[in-house]
């Protein structure tokens, strides 16, 4: 009998001792629901007050981030055999989406040590084969005016390598293009139209000046270097607002690949990050596109410079990058 009771003794314990056991797992559960609930409701306050950005909700953003971003501008240039005959200003502010591009034309005039006029009195040779970009940084700056802290050197090759990753970019050539240059290993033959185009496509498209016959882009586009600055701007915009699209995320880390071995840069990812959740979702046909206003001048046997217009080129540059509205003609 003795034992009877101790044995029920022991059971009872047992039974108490899982009871508790139990009630611990529920409360633990039960905090575990609360948690996932409240991370819930402020992953979707979060998201309510970035209109549906997740991207920057996950990266710990919230209304105050994109206010204390400041406007990012970088200055995008282009190699082709040694210089730099492709030079943007690119500004992107991400309180208002707003994003220009100015082009620098490759002539245009800048004072340089005891040279009067001279190839060294082009913007272009500033570059030096990537060496001195910092140079072509503030011969722009003195330019336009601007406080421009980055450049992206990018070299033909990454052009032509990204395009071919995302399987080619559609574009509307705006002329019949036709042009051989042997010295150069440089053959341009695309007609005029919508079309897809490859990287090595893509790259004519941007080299492009004037056709075998001596013909160039129609008046009313911009002849020659004007034309072809038009073109370059419009390709960039294109190859941008195509490369971002949504399948070409599993493309990811193969575009950073060629970010990292044919393009040269002073950007600090890690300072930029916080831009990207806002840049991905600019509406790029709002994307204003211009070039320095000046006029170009022949200096007999030293060639032609491209003079800029400071009045004019003050007035854009309030347009453009401080979005400062035009004054009135009335």
């Amino acid at each position: 009998m003795g034992r009877q009771i101790e044995t029920e003794k022991k059971e009872v314990k047992k039974s108490k001792k899982k009871e508790r056991k139990s009630h611990i797992v529920r409360i633990i559960f039960l905090i575990i629901i609360i948690v996932c609930v409240i991370v819930g409701i402020i992953f979707a306050k979060r998201l309510y007050d970035l209109e549906g950005n997740w991207m920057a909700v996950l990266l710990g953003h919230n209304k105050e981030t994109v206010e204390n971003l400041e406007t990012l501008r970088i200055l995008i240039m282009g190699e082709s055999t040694g210089m730099s005959d492709t030079i943007i200003a690119c500004s992107y502010n991400p309180k208002t989406q707003n994003v220009s591009m100015l082009s620098i034309p490759r002539d245009t005039y800048v004072t340089n040590g005891n040279y009067k006029y001279s190839a060294y009195n082009k913007i272009n040779s500033l570059y030096s084969g990537g060496q001195t970009p910092e140079k072509t940084v503030q011969a722009v700056n003195e330019i336009t005016g601007l406080d421009i802290n980055y450049y992206i050197l990018v070299d033909t090759e990454a052009l032509i390598k990204l395009v071919n990753l995302i399987d080619g970019v559609y574009f509307d050539v705006p002329i019949d293009m036709n042009y051989d240059d042997n010295g150069q290993d440089l053959h341009i033959h695309l007609t005029k139209g919508y079309q897809k185009l490859n990287g090595e496509q893509v790259e004519q498209v941007v080299r492009f000046r004037h056709n075998n016959d001596g013909t160039s882009y129609p008046p009313d586009y911009g002849d020659e270097d004007y034309g072809r600055m038009k073109t370059q701007r419009n390709i960039i915009v294109e190859v941008a607002k195509q490369t971002i699209k949504l399948k070409n995320i599993k493309e990811i880390k193969n575009i950073i690949n060629i970010m990292k071995e044919d393009v040269k840069t002073n950007v600090n990812f890690d300072s930029i990050i916080d831009y990207v959740p806002y840049a991905v979702n600019v509406d790029m046909s709002t994307i204003k596109t211009l070039q320095l206003p000046g006029v170009s001048e022949n200096r007999g046997g030293y060639g032609w410079f491209f003079y800029h217009n400071e009045e004019e080129t003050k007035k854009l540059v309030d347009e453009l990058f401080n979005e400062k509205p035009l004054p009135s003609q009335n």
